[in-house]
This record gives C-alpha cells, structure tokens and sequence, in this order.
C-alpha cells in the first residue's frame, strides 16, 4: 500500500483520480486512463478491501480442504477432466500464460494497452475472482508507471475470452516477456528495476482470473466508441461547410422538417449543419440538393441514434466480472459458467464499423461533388486554385478525391460481421466463440480510414470555402471561422499534402476542435 500510495501522490498537479473499487466506470473514464488524462489508483476503503481478502481467502480454503475448482486443481478447457496433483496446483498458472504465448501481428498501441489495462483492472474489483490484494495493485502499478505489456493483436476468438492476448499481461506480472517503456521495447525484468516493481507468484486462480476475460475486445471497444462519436459530429460540421460551399438550400436542415420524422440523433445531427449555416447572410438555394447533402443527418442520425446503446452494451461489459469460474466471496459458491463470452462487445463493434462506414461514404460523395466542375456550382474544376496560363499545368485535388475513395471502400470492404464466423476450437470445447477482439480490431481500422476521408474532406472544404470567399460570396461566419482554423494553408498551386494530412489526423484523434457534447 505505502508503495502505491507514493506512485499516486507523485502525480503531476491536478491530474485526476480513477478510483477502482468496484462501482461503475464509464467508456469516458478507460478512455481518460488510456490517453494519461487521468490516473488510476486502487481503493483503500475497508470494505472493498476486505471483500477482495475474502474471495482471495474463500479459494485458499477450498485448496486446503482438497475441494475442485475449474482451473484451479483441472485442466484448462477441454481438459476439465484432468485431476492436477496438489503439489503442481501453483505452477499451473504459469503453464496457463506460457502456453498461449502464441499471438502474432502487429502489438496493440500504447492507448490500447492502457484501455485493455483498465477494462482487466475493473473486472477484477469486481470481487468475484478470487484474486489477492497483490494482484490488483500490481495491475494498477503497470498503469501508474505506464509499464505496458507488448500485446499482440492476433490470436483470440473472443472465447473462452481473450486468452491469448491477455497472457502478455499475466506474463509480464511474472516479470517475463516485453514492455514498452518510454516509448522503447524493453524485457519486463529491466522495466521492472527502473520502476522498482517487483514480479508476482500468481496464486492457483490468478492467471485464470487475469485472462478468461473480455478485457482486449472491451478496451478497444471503449477508444472506438470516443472516436467514432467524435468523427460523427465532425461530419456535422464538413456538412455544413460543403452545402455553403456549394451554395445549398439549409432548408434541408430545417427545424419543422425534422419535427415530421423524430428520431432524436437525426434532429441533433440536423441542429448542428442548421447551427452552422444560420450565423451568417442568406444563401442562394436550390430547390433540392444532392442526397449527401440533403440527406447528411439522416445518415450521422443513424450514428447518433446508435451510439447510446451501445454505450449501454459495452459499459455493462466493462462493469462485469467476465472471467470463469466466478467465486462468491459472501456466500462461497463457486459458479461455473461462461462470462468470458464476448457476444455483446462483438454485436457493438460490428454495429459500429458498420454506421461508421457509412459516414466514410457520404464523406467521400461530398468530396466528389465539390471537385467535380459539373456539380459544385461554379468552383473550379478539382478546386484548383491556379489561375491564368500556370492553370494548365496544374490538379489541384484530384488525387486527394482520389485518395478518399480508396480509404471509403477499404472501409466498407471490411463492414463484414465479424460475430457470424464463429469457429469450434480447443477440441470442440470453445464449438461456439464471439470473434469480438475481431470485431472490435475491424472497427479500429473503419475508423482509421473514415478518419483519413475526414481529413482529406477537410483540406477541399477548406479550399472550397476559401476559393468561394475570394470570389466575393459571403459564407456564414461558423463555417468560415471553422475553415480558417483548420491549420492548412490554400493549394494554389499543386503540393503534395500528405505531411498535412497526417498532421489533420493527429489532430482529428486527439479531438483538436471542441465538438462534442455528453451523449446520453
């Protein structure tokens, strides 16, 4: 405790504190510990405390008293029915994570890491794991001293949990494997000695506990979740930038249409784009403008309407203890079942590449419609802003629109559910698994490339909308003022953009402009 209490205190000034100790968190609050907003620290309040001694305790007795516990005195899995002799029980711990060091791919992010981190921590508080004091605050410390374990990406199918994957966290607890540290991989032993960390003797239940889980999949899920409803409210605002470039008709957005058809993500995403175009002088409308413009909200109002149930899925996930068996430290049942099941995070991050997908697609059309000479009202052709002989020589954003496509159609490419292609694995034990960590690594990457469409949306809107000023067109002042602060400069004449890009991108994930509002 006196260690922890110190790692907490050195804090820098001001930074919040997470407290774990069993009450519910929020996807805002992994999301917090996962980019180093806030810090973790582990209750100290008697109650919980004694709660944790008690399952830790309940599992003790059982193993003295020559009781059977899955996991514990069996085998893994398929091989339930294998008696493990009482002198063998703590090393199957170890057997546990040492054989399923078998993932492959590219590791996870440091924000990753932390999420998965956070999402293992707050299942185990749970209390109904039977794990020890020791365990919690060695996961919190990995968190504190942001020792994070190199976790590769590959190799679960969402049950019995993340096995795989989270095994590079029950082996680095045992001082093995690699950590990234300071942005460096290094061995865990020499992270652990900077740090001054110890390694842990996993108790009999304790790997179990740390890897029968959905930490991976609902960790990631949680980061998704921030960025996708990010990414749909700044759809909101290149919608209204592109309309006023192209001279729209903001009836399309009006308050009394949306009242006819009420969902309420669709009239908040209308607010938004009517927000945007009233604060300035009245444009010249058409009659009716293309559908990614006209319809703009009803396809963000699908992400809008989306987003607070599967905020509801994920952080019931998130608040669950979702390991097995589970051990109920108030009355010292031992329930065997399958919590490890990841069909709720799986379902999440299918519905969400899905909706998210759809908002690389209309990017992309409203891209195509500014740079196309025969749709954009007037702009030049490709948003070029050349002029005179040197015009000739000059493309402006035809590789850009070009770009953008590519990115939406790998992202609808992988709109395919993961959840549906279940595979029967460990000798038809694990006959029907989630795929969730798919799912939820398919999302990530949708959201990569509809953030790419976003940012290349916002290098032409920003051309559009300067290119429409210069020729003396009044545009309102949001989208205007929102234009000029977007940190590119005008293409006057062709330069190749992709520095700029990755600079918009960094921006877009670390959430530069202030859009968003707290969703129910």
């Amino acid at each position: 405790m006196t260690t922890l209490w110190l790692a907490v205190t050195q804090r820098p000034p001001r930074m919040p504190v997470i407290t774990f100790d069993g009450h519910r968190l929020s996807i805002e609050d992994v999301c917090a510990l996962a980019r180093r907003r806030s810090i973790p620290a582990l209750s100290a309040v008697p109650a919980f405390r004694e709660r944790i001694r008690r399952g830790a305790a309940f599992v003790g007795r059982t193993l003295a008293d020559e009781g059977v516990i899955y996991g514990v005195t069996t085998g893994y899995g398929e091989s339930v029915g294998v008696a493990v002799p009482r002198e063998l029980v703590h090393e199957l711990p170890e057997r546990l994570s040492t054989y399923h060091g078998v993932g492959l791919g590219p590791p996870f992010g440091a924000e990753e890491t932390r999420a998965i981190l956070a999402a293992r921590l707050q299942s185990l508080v749970q209390g109904f794991s039977g794990v020890s004091e020791g365990l919690l605050e060695a996961l919190t410390r990995l968190l504190i001293d942001d020792v994070l374990p190199v976790i590769p990406q590959e190799g679960s199918v969402g049950a019995s949990g993340d096995l795989t994957p989270l095994s590079y966290v029950a082996a680095v607890l045992r001082g093995e494997r690699e950590v990234m540290l300071d942005g460096v991989i290094v061995s865990t032993r020499s992270a652990f000695e900077a740090r001054g960390l110890s390694a842990l003797q996993l108790a009999p239940k304790e790997g179990l506990a740390l890897m029968n889980g959905t930490a991976v999949m609902t960790g990631v899920a949680c980061l998704a979740f921030e960025r996708a409803a990010y990414l749909s409210r700044l759809a909101a605002k290149l919608t209204a930038m592109a309309s006023a470039a192209l001279g729209g008709n903001p009836e399309h957005f009006g308050e009394a249409l949306f009242r006819a058809k009420p969902h309420v993500g669709q009239q908040r995403a209308a607010g938004w784009v009517r927000d945007d175009l009233s604060r300035g002088p009245p444009q010249t409308t058409r009659l009716q403008d293309r559908y990614s413009i006209r319809c703009a909200p009803h396809v963000i109002g699908v992400v809008e309407d989306t987003l607070p149930w599967l905020r509801t899925l994920l952080e019931n996930e998130l608040n669950s203890a979702n390991d097995n068996p589970l051990v109920d430290p108030d009355t010292g049942a031992v329930m065997h079942g399958g919590h490890f099941y990841g069909g709720h995070v799986a379902l999440a991050m299918d519905t969400l590449k899905n909706v998210i997908a759809n908002l690389a697609d209309l990017m992309d059309r409203q891209l195509a419609l500014l740079v196309d000479a025969r749709f954009n009202q007037g702009l030049p052709a490709n948003l070029s802003g050349a002029t005179g002989p040197r015009a000739a020589i000059n493309h402006g954003l035809k590789a850009l629109q070009i770009g953008a496509s590519a990115w939406t159609a790998e992202a609808l490419k992988l709109t395919m559910p993961a959840s549906v292609f279940s595979r029967s694995t460990e000798c038809h034990n694990q006959d029907k698994v989630s795929l969730g960590t798919i799912a939820a690594r398919d999302a990530m990457r949708v959201l990569e490339l509809t953030e790419q469409v976003a940012a290349a949306h916002l290098v032409a809107t920003r051309q559009a909308v300067f290119l429409r000023s210069s020729s003396g067109v009044a545009l309102p002042n949001a989208v205007v003022e929102f234009a000029n602060g977007i940190g590119v400069e005008p293409v006057l004449e062709d330069r190749a953009l992709e520095r700029e890009l990755r600079g918009l991108l960094v921006a877009i994930r670390a959430q530069r402009w202030a859009l968003l509002v707290r969703r129910p």
